[in-house]
């Protein structure tokens, strides 16, 4: 049986020499200093670019290559009001660029629908199905968000059928990539957009941005409002937090401001959802409330239903409308979660049955009964206990439908390409995907996929790595070291948490509070800070004890009184 509380390895760099002339040239402190260095800002431009975003330090959008085509075509249905049906994805990404785009163009009072795929019923992007029920409804251009990319037939089906076409995507770029009609990705090598790593529904906001200065440059808005596009910035914050791309650049802009306009929001929709999620109206929003209370509940809709709904809670003016959304959405989100738990025990009993997985470089499992809509998650849960690429099927007659998510080290889209033999469909990017295969070609994948794991992972991989901002001694820790943490708000992937190392530091109190947790006092040189360690409850009793720990330092209110609290990451015991 593998150990899924192995060691994990501790990653710390030496940024001393960048820091010392970041901190002489901004004035800023040594310690947010390293933090940038660590996150490889080392001039004076990128660091006040990273510490100070601005909205008007957006890249102009005509960069993405098309934009200037798609706006065009855009326009002529705008002016001679003829309809256009946003189809979009049926995650978080996906639900917030449709309802952006959507109520985009309603309020420049254009014939607008929008269409959503039902995963479980047609999968991903664009279909044949849906197609032709779009032009049976009238519209004369679809325009794609958050999919599209990889639809050559369904375009080309669309054509035939009498509509226009424009996609808007920013996953890969499929083999022998040849556009059939405007399309808009920052992936594109013929692109000169500089950032390439924006969200949906940051693509999304980005056609607005085009299309409304083109607007305006022609006079339409001339006796007429325009929209307002910083009221969208709740919309991107959450698709693109909740996809995962990285917070930096274009994104770090568009996420910071876009907290801002979450937390005073007037949408009846997104504030029902804060209700259900447990946030107050007009307080702070973090980026982990995002990830971890709205975007579920948002995903919840499409993982096990249609989520047109969804976009409905999103742009409805109507206030008992979006309670009731709401209301529904937050009690799927609990169904969610039962039917993935589930899953996942199943899973664990099945690994532990395993008699090669310490040799092996991957997890692959499947059962008809697994729920399709939450196998991704499940995927993911697997990944963070056994560290392991993992893909989890479920199975419908001949064929297995499943998605993956990998580790670093091993580009599961690549490997994928690989395989792609074997496989009916796939998609997706390095650390995700979505695959489906026929069943008769299980055993053969299974084989090939560790076979191709085994060459590209060495036993070093198989351990998670923390990546250390540097050592922080307890006596270095006051209200100031807060505040220089929270100069790098808003937190997500490639500009995480910092996480400091102290140790060996002396536990002198230790219990054991809610579900497996640890609560502990430690000290170091007559210094001590109260620490709360999620899930470790496993290594009490620790009086007395010397240990090494990788922590975040936060603020913990109690009873309304703030103290610093220090939040164990991981911990050794000396």
């Amino acid at each position: 049986m593998l150990n899924n509380t192995r060691d994990k390895i501790w990653h710390i760099e030496d940024n001393l020499s960048s820091a010392s002339w970041l901190a002489r040239n901004l004035g800023i402190s040594e310690l947010l200093a390293s933090l940038l260095a660590h996150r490889n800002i080392t001039s004076t431009d990128s660091a006040k670019s990273f510490l100070f975003p601005k909205l008007g330090a957006l890249h102009d959008p005509f960069l993405l290559r098309d934009m200037d085509r798609a706006v065009e075509l855009i326009k002529s249905f705008i002016v001679k009001k003829r309809k256009i049906t946003i189809y979009g994805d049926y995650d978080a990404d996906g639900i917030t660029a449709t309802s952006l785009l959507y109520d985009f163009f309603i309020r420049l009072k254009t014939p607008t629908s929008f269409y959503i795929p039902h995963r479980l019923e047609e999968g991903y992007s664009l279909n044949e199905k849906a197609v032709r029920e779009i032009a049976k409804d009238n519209t004369g251009l679809i325009i794609t968000v958050d999919c599209g990319i990889s639809s050559f037939s369904e375009i080309t089906l669309a054509h035939k059928l009498g509509m226009e076409v424009i996609v808007t995507d920013h996953h890969q770029l499929p083999s022998g990539f040849k556009p059939l009609c405007p399309t808009i990705n920052p992936l594109r090598p013929d692109s000169s957009f500089p950032f390439k790593e924006l969200s949906g529904v940051g693509l999304a906001f980005y056609l607005a941005i085009a299309m409304r200065s083109n607007l305006r440059d022609t006079g339409f808005f001339q006796g007429t409002s325009e929209p307002d596009l910083k009221s969208y910035l709740d919309l991107v914050a959450i698709g693109t937090v909740a996809d995962i791309v990285p917070l930096i650049e274009e994104n770090r802009i568009l996420v910071k401001s876009g907290l801002t306009v979450l937390a005073e929001t007037q949408k009846p929709g997104i504030k029902e959802l804060l209700r259900v999620s447990g946030i107050k109206n007009n307080q702070a929003i973090t980026t982990h409330d995002i990830a971890f209370k709205l975007a579920p509940r948002l995903n919840a809709m499409g993982r096990l239903g249609p989520a047109t709904r969804a976009v409905h809670l999103l742009t409805t003016d109507d206030e008992a409308e979006a309670f009731s959304i709401a209301t529904q959405m937050d009690t799927l989100n609990t169904k969610r979660q039962e039917i993935q738990n589930g899953i996942l025990s199943e899973c664990r009993e099945k690994i532990d049955k395993m008699e090669n997985l310490e040799r092996n470089r991957t997890i692959v499992l499947s059962n008809p009964q697994w729920h399709r809509g939450v196998v991704g998650i499940v995927a993911s849960k697997i990944v963070d206990e056994y560290y392991r690429p993992t893909l989890i099927f479920n199975v419908e007659g001949d064929l297995l439908k499943g998605s993956g998510r990998s580790i670093d080290g091993f580009n599961l889209y690549e490997a994928l390409s690989d395989l792609s033999d074997l496989l009916t469909q796939f998609g997706g990017h390095e650390y995700a995907a979505g695959v489906t295969l026929e069943s008769k070609n299980y055993e053969e994948f299974c084989d090939r996929f560790e076979e191709l794991a085994s060459k590209k992972l060495d036993i070093k991989d198989m351990a998670p790595k923390i990546e250390v901002d540097g050592k922080l001694g307890l006596e270095s820790i006051n209200p100031q070291t807060l505040k220089d943490i929270k100069m790098l708000l808003p937190f997500g992937y490639k500009n995480p948490q910092p996480i400091f190392w102290a140790g060996p530091v002396k536990i002198v109190f230790s219990t054991v509070v809610g579900k497996g947790h640890l609560k502990l006092k430690i000290k170091e040189k007559g210094t001590t800070f109260d620490c709360i360690a999620f899930g470790k409850a496993a290594l009490y009793p620790l009086e007395g004890k010397l240990v090494d720990i990788l922590f975040h330092v936060e603020i913990n209110t109690w009873q309304g009184t703030e103290s610093i609290q220090l939040v164990i990451v991981d911990m050794r015991v000396n």
